[in-house]
């Protein structure tokens, strides 16, 4: 007789544990066991329970493979979840086998797990029974997990209608969704108390915006409102903003923006020139050509406006990113003339108000909503269909996954439905949000989202003062040496990578759902070499964690002060200069109720729900080896580093860059 002894972990969160019976059955190298009933006197299963439990066998079964888990009906208890951690299981001779699960069981079935060494589907090539379970698990979950076109020219999502169409390992906790509730519910009360959310009125002054959420400012929303006039701040917001991704070092003006010496040479200084600052790499162009001839919408009946500036930026002595010029929409002319910063105030102010509109819509569209949210849901959808749990870079991956589907499913069905938040606040309104994200994903490029060749191809590998670049490059580098740890530790050569079919399935997947096969993205198709490998799961990590929350996290903070970031203007862009005034400034601004609109949804989607996972945090142990984990404590070791530099490095200025300090940024996007 052989006898086995086993622990059995329910998770310690909200309604983990079960009244089902648990039965396991152990399969060995040399045979299986029977179905054993795991009870003990009183109730197991509980919540933060870890059972142990014999299992008898007539013999020794050899390597511990397998278990399966069986979960069914007990007396007259309802059918109900059970969220198994893991089970370890102890031979007679002492040898201890972990099966990693942390996954929910519904309703009555049969959980089948794996032991927990990584194991790429080579080295089950002389096992059929480990062959077969990897093939069904992927199966299964192909099965369970469909793909959708939301809207043509968009990434493939997930295909499910609403959230309470996803399984249990894909949603929030209760307690997340209920926090999600409650505080949407909290932030609408707070400005119905106010009389404010059905006012289709314009602001009857500046002073009057900030009565709006003034029970949520915080140092950065109060520096905003102060400073958002400055033309220092606005041209740092290109550095250290919600959208510090694009731009770019111009080497020639463009055709269509013809700027000249004359106009620029009072903001350039005596001692130099257009052409001159040109050559040093000290001017630079912010251009929203993508927004050219975007789809408007009627809010109330009002037309809404929306214009595709281009924007020209000087380095000037300080250190400073200084606009120069604005021109609001692509096409020159006498109606559509350059404004200048010794222009009149509020005729500057105005041409920086529609530059700050289109950079709206360009963030949260294309920077925001489709490079990071849904471009990460196919990173997530094509491992779970293409790699299984005992793949080595499924276990590398999963954490970065988590609870993707759920808040990109609350978007669909809520702020980008008919009637959503883009038709009530944003001038494009969902029509012309759909063109610009079909745009957006013809334009991404591999290039762009690996972020040491995007600040390369932009030209701003050496800016001062742009701290989004040299927190995310200190992170881009820490999670390229975890992931090259383990990856070099699976993949022993490049062979090794060209030749796992599971692999390439996956690689594939992301290019023909995320990049819609386009070779013009950059994107690989297939994976040839380590290094290769290591690129395209350090970007994939990267704007999953780092970049969404570079992106996100202060949406609120610089929207609060809404004219420093409109989500439509309800005027067409001036045709002359001098007509400009504070009042008509206060009538081209969005309304009040578009106003609230917008804040209700960024003060909810910018702060945090709970039930975090900061970057590099792992509590559900995917690895069981020795040598994965000891790279994971260097990467949390670096990481803790990093956060300690940065908020030394806070301390010194105006207001802090806050948003990628790992001890912010969440391992996936939540929110």
């Amino acid at each position: 007789m052989a006898l086995y002894k086993v622990q059995v972990a329910t998770g310690d969160i909200l309604l983990a544990g079960t009244y089902s019976s648990i039965s396991i059955t152990l399969i060995g190298a040399r045979g299986e066991s029977p179905k054993q009933l795991l009870d003990h006197p009183g109730r197991d299963f509980i919540r933060g329970a870890v059972g142990e439990y014999e299992v008898l066998c007539e013999h020794d079964l050899g390597p511990i493979l397998m278990i399966r888990l069986h979960k069914e009906p007990y007396l007259f208890f309802p059918s109900d979840s059970w969220f198994c951690s893991y089970v370890k299981v102890k031979t007679p001779q002492g040898e201890t086998y972990h099966f990693p699960s942390y996954q929910w069981l519904e309703g009555y079935s049969t959980l089948s797990l794996r032991e927990g060494t990584a194991k790429r589907v080579a080295d089950d090539s002389g096992n059929p029974l480990l062959l077969e379970h990897r093939a069904e698990q992927l199966k299964k979950r192909q099965e369970c997990y469909g793909w959708k076109e939301y809207a043509p020219g968009w990434p493939r999502c997930l295909d499910v209608a609403t959230t309470t169409d996803l399984d249990s390992n894909s949603k929030y906790l209760f307690t997340m969704t209920t926090v999600f509730a409650m505080r949407t519910a909290k932030s609408e009360f707070e400005l119905r108390l106010k009389g404010f959310s059905n006012l289709r009125e314009s602001w009857q002054s500046l002073d009057d915006i900030r009565k709006v959420f003034w029970f949520n400012k915080n140092a950065v929303s109060e520096y905003v409102a102060d400073h958002w006039m400055d033309d220092d701040f606005f041209g740092s917001q290109y550095l250290n903003g919600v959208n510090p991704v694009i731009i770019q070092k111009c080497t020639k003006i463009p055709e269509n923006f013809p700027v000249t010496q004359e106009m620029v040479a009072g903001s350039l200084g005596e001692s130099t020139n257009l052409q001159e600052e040109l050559k040093k790499g000290n001017i630079f162009i912010v251009d929203y050509k993508i927004l050219k001839d975007i789809p408007t919408c009627e809010l109330d009946g009002e037309q809404q406006y929306i214009e595709a500036p281009l924007c020209l930026l000087h380095l000037n002595l300080k250190g400073q990113m200084m606009p120069v010029a604005i021109q609001i929409s692509q096409t020159p002319g006498p109606e559509n003339p350059i404004f200048l910063p010794s222009d009149s105030q509020w005729d500057w102010t105005l041409a920086k108000i529609w530059v700050r509109l289109a950079n709206f819509h360009v963030h949260e569209v294309n920077t925001h909503l489709l490079e990071a949210h849904f471009l990460g849901e196919v990173y997530a959808m094509a491992t779970l269909h293409q790699l299984p749990m005992c793949h080595p870079i499924y276990k590398l991956l999963i954490p970065h996954t988590r609870y993707i589907f759920h808040i990109n499913t609350l978007a669909r069905t809520g702020l980008l439905q008919a009637g959503g938040l883009l038709d009530k606040a944003a001038a494009t309104g969902r029509d012309g949000m759909l063109e610009l994200l079909a745009r957006g994903t013809q334009a991404t490029t591999y290039t762009s989202l690996c972020l040491p060749d995007d600040f390369k191809a932009r030209g701003v590998d050496s800016l001062p003062n742009y701290y989004y670049r040299d927190d995310g490059m200190k992170i881009w580098t820490a999670i390229e040496k975890y992931v090259s740890g383990i990856v070099k530790f699976y993949y022993r050569c490049n062979k090794a990578v060209k030749d796992d079919p599971e692999l390439q399935a996956w690689v594939h997947e992301i290019f023909t759902e995320a990049f819609l096969s386009r070779t013009s993205s950059g994107a690989p198709s297939s994976l040839e070499t380590s290094s290769e490998l290591i690129k395209f799961l350090t970007m994939i990590i990267f704007c999953c964690s780092a970049r969404h929350a570079a992106v996100n996290s202060g949406q609120f903070d610089f929207a609060v002060w809404m004219p420093n970031t409109p989500s439509t203007l309800r005027q067409p862009p001036p045709k002359v200069k001098g007509t400009a005034s504070l009042e008509s400034v206060l009538n081209t601004l969005p309304d009040v109720s578009s106003t609230c609109a917008l804040l209700v949804v960024l003060s909810v989607v910018s702060s945090e729900l709970g039930d975090l996972r900061r970057l590099g945090n792992y509590p559900d142990e995917h690895f069981t080896e020795e040598e994965p984990k000891r790279h994971i404590a260097t990467f949390q070791a670096r990481l803790a580093e990093i956060s300690k530099e940065i908020e030394e490095r806070n301390q010194a200025l105006p207001i802090g860059y806050l948003y990628m300090n790992p001890a912010e940024v969440e391992n996936s996007i939540t929110v």
